[in-house]
Order: structure tokens, then sequence, then C-alpha cells
């Protein structure tokens, strides 16, 4: 998982929800960009084919999670028409419950526009790592002018932000602060793990060892964590302990420390800095 430091800029951002209901479908945009996302719950694709916004020249994505281990995946695609593309996709494809298409609010976007954005955002969420990417075939680099390949990149920080903001980024960094001074430890039954607190869940380092076995009072809960991970490859076993192989957020302290013990835990006091103050004693002063 590709982890960063960046500084971010204030935005102003305006979600419409056609059937006032903000679990149906909803358009997002940033005011001042010409970039707008339309978010598409499976089981409305009828309804969505009433809105002119998708059946343009977009990027689209499909979201859903792998049915053993409940991590997230995406599949990035172009096309001429987004909404053809994604009805395509609903008889095809089994995995995902939202699509988001990103088109033109002035149908300014092109075929090569829309290919190099593909590409490009493919390209990112390989690296970033946060969604397995489903394409079975990898989108190849178009040729772009090197002006065009310019102002497509304001193009992607928009894609970027109005993914994350309806609840999907795939294309977002994980950000961490770099001070020695933040960095977390869990330590129990020999292992030990290194993570922080961040602002997307509970971050536990590559590298990082826990527990083989769960205790036996350890809730199903704890046990079916521990075993998503382990079929996503995301630990595998090195000796005494399982170790991570990548970086991996967690939704909960809580959660990443009981993986790391094999019981149910406290991540608010499992959780301590190098000086031995909790987690708990750390947010709340």
């Amino acid at each position: 998982m590709k982890v960063v430091s960046m500084k971010n800029i204030a935005k102003t951002i305006q979600i419409f929800l056609p059937d006032g209901n903000a679990r149906s479908i909803r358009l997002a945009e940033i005011t001042s960009r010409t970039v707008q996302a339309i978010q598409i719950p499976r089981s409305k694709i009828s309804e969505a084919s009433k809105r002119k916004e998708v059946k343009s020249v977009g990027v689209y994505f499909l979201f859903g999670e792998d049915e053993k281990t409940g991590l997230p995946l995406v599949y990035i695609g172009e096309a001429e028409d987004c909404l053809t593309r994604i009805t395509q996709h609903n008889r095809g494809k089994g995995f995902w419950e939202s699509a988001i298409a990103i088109t033109s609010k002035t149908n300014s976007f092109t075929k090569a526009h829309v290919k190099y954005l593909e590409w490009y955002c493919h390209q990112h969420a390989m690296e970033i790592n946060r969604y397995s990417v489903e394409n079975s075939t990898i989108p190849s680099k178009p040729y772009i002018s090197e002006q065009m390949a310019a102002d497509l990149m304001d193009n992607y920080e928009t894609i970027k932000v109005l993914l994350s903001v309806l609840g999907f980024p795939v294309l977002e960094s994980v950000v961490i602060k770099t001070q020695p001074s933040e960095m977390l430890y869990c330590k129990g039954r020999g292992v030990e793990a290194q993570g922080q607190y961040t602002d997307d869940g509970f971050l536990i380092f590559k590298g990082s060892a826990c527990v083989i076995d769960e205790v036996k009072s350890a809730s199903t809960f704890v046990a079916n964590a521990r075993r998503r991970i382990l079929e996503a490859k995301v630990i595998e076993l090195q000796g005494e302990a399982y170790v991570f192989l990548k970086d991996h957020i967690f939704p909960s302290p809580s959660q990443a420390s009981a993986v790391v013990l094999g019981r149910n835990s406290n991540g608010w006091t499992s959780w301590k800095d190098s000086m031995g103050k909790t987690l708990d004693e750390l947010k709340s002063k």
C-alpha cells in the first residue's frame, strides 16, 4: 500500500440526490470543475437510464467485495456510453454492487481522453493497493500529446476526490504522520505489531507479527477477521508467527489488536506509543 504525507486543499463539493434518497443514485461534483461522478447502485440501473449524465463518454468503476475475504474489489473501464457498458456488466460480472461513472459536464471528453484516464487510474489503483483490481486485461497506455496529458491530471485529481467523497477511496494514498511519536505498538503472546491510527482506520505496517492461534475464549468475530486476511494473503506463516506481507487497514484499533493478539481486545488500550501511553490517552488529551 502506498503511504504518503500530503497537505489538503479546501474544496466545495455538491451532491445531488435525484430521488431524494441518499442510498440511491447520487451525482457529485466539485463546483469549480467540469468533471462529474454518477453513483449507481446495482439495483438502480433501470432508473439510471433516465439520466443523460451517465450516457456520455467516460471512465467507470465497479465496486464490490470478495465473498471469501470481505476485502474490496474494483473494476476500471472506459466507454463511449457508460450506461450501456455498465448495463452489460450487470449481466456479465457478479462481484459488484455499485458503479460510478465519471463524465464531463461540458461533454468535452473524447475517446482518447478516457482511454488515458482508464490507464492512469488503473496504474495508480494497483500502486496504491487499497482495492484488488479485477481487470483481466491491463489497459494499455494510449498515445496523447504532452499538453493533453497535463490537462487530464486536473481531471484525475477531481476523480480521486469525488470517488473518496462517495465512499470509495480507490485512488487515495493512505496519509500518515511521519513523526516517530505517532507510531504505535501492540505486544503480547510473543509477538509485536507496529501501526498508526489514520483518517482511514487503523493501519498495521508490513513486517508486523500476529499470533498463530486464537485463545479459546476468542469470539467468532476475531476468528473471522483473521481468516479473511489469511485467505487474502495479507499475512503468511513465518516461523512461530504470522507476518504481515503488506500494510493493511483495519476499520478500528480494536479489530487490529484482536487480529494481532488472537483474542478480543480493546485497541484503545492495547496500542501504545514508545513511552507506554495508550491510544486512548494520546487521543483523549
